[in-house]
């Protein structure tokens, strides 16, 4: 029988300190490739002024740069800021990995500045279904959301849809990849294949940072074998340390075990609110942290377990596995 993990939040706490020990500060991944860790995103209403945003990456090409997530507005500041300290080239084109407004609301920041946004076409499909919803409710905790102008989500200017897109000066190729549907419909991963550098966006995360609720489950391990097929040795994450190949083993591991505790409990016959309940010792006005659940996992996945999320990813988990 599998060991099963129960992880305290405290100790939780701890590994996230040390986890964004390098927030902030550009890290180089090769020559002319650049990783910004994300500082930390909290959700709590009680902090509307937190400004945390997620990792980004910066290239450099011939003439140009090539920026990795427009991030959230206050993000997309700090990361133009961060820009200039390694090249004095401007920003030529920003890179949107997927439609969630800590990837894709700081593209207005970017399109004033001159340089134009790229995205997989489900980018744009995706905000007809999701905005302006998600922006409101962005902009009630987050004042660097409330101020946008103009208030809303923006697509990316250029798409692609099944072909690459495909940056080559001759000096760098840069490839844009679309696989399928796995953490939203218009996942776009970012590959280098002369330095073999892949940017996942948050189809792959390392830690306890996986948002579901607008996944396929089903499907997400095969993108990620696509992705991991183009044999990357330096593989940046969206949230969480950059790594390598492990990182796909441990995620991937993480979406099997999680799919077959929920199913082993549909199979039990165990309805949905017998998994995921209220936590009556929680405080109801946390966005996370309010919610308990039942299901556990094994330790070889703890790396990817938060207590906060999980109860959330058994509820979408349970969803998906009982539809049709």
């Amino acid at each position: 029988m599998k060991k099963k993990i129960f992880v305290a939040i405290s100790v939780l706490v701890a590994l996230a300190s040390v986890a964004h020990a390098q927030a902030g500060k550009l890290e180089k991944i090769a020559s002319g490739v650049w990783f910004r860790e994300g500082e930390p995103i909290s959700r709590n209403p009680g902090r509307p002024d937190e400004m945390g945003n997620p990792n980004s990456i910066i290239i450099e090409m011939k003439d140009y740069l090539v920026i990795v997530d427009a991030n959230y507005p206050s993000g997309a500041q700090l990361i133009m800021a961060a820009a200039k300290t390694v090249s004095p080239k401007p920003v030529k084109y920003v890179f949107i990995t997927h439609h969630h407004g800590d990837h894709l609301y700081g593209a207005a920041e970017w399109r004033k500045a001159g340089a134009t946004t790229v995205g997989h076409i489900g980018i744009a499909d995706e905000l007809k279904r999701y905005e302006p919803t998600n922006y409101n409710n962005a902009a009630k905790w987050r004042k660097d959301v409330a101020a946008m102008t103009p208030p809303a989500a923006e697509p990316p200017m250029q798409t692609f849809d099944d072909k690459p897109f495909v940056l080559d000066d001759g000096q760098r190729r840069v490839e844009m990849h679309h696989f399928g549907w796995a953490h939203t419909r218009g996942d776009g991963f970012v590959f280098l294949p002369k330095e073999k550098v892949l940017c996942t966006g948050d189809a792959l995360a390392n830690g306890g940072f996986n948002f579901v609720g607008n996944s396929n489950l089903r499907n997400w391990n095969s993108v990620l074998t696509k992705a991991k097929a183009l044999g990357a040795k330096h593989v940046l994450p969206g949230h969480g340390r950059p790594g390598g190949a492990e990182l796909f083993t441990g995620q991937m591991l993480f979406f099997t075990e999680l799919q077959k505790a929920v199913q082993n409990e549909i199979k039990r016959g165990k309805k949905l609110e017998e998994l995921v309940f209220t936590d009556p010792n929680k405080d109801p006005k946390f966005m996370l942290g309010n919610l308990q659940t039942t299901v556990q996992l094994p330790a070889s996945v703890k790396n990817w377990i938060s207590p906060d999320r999980l109860p959330r990813q058994v509820s979408d988990a349970y969803a998906q596995l009982t539809s049709k």
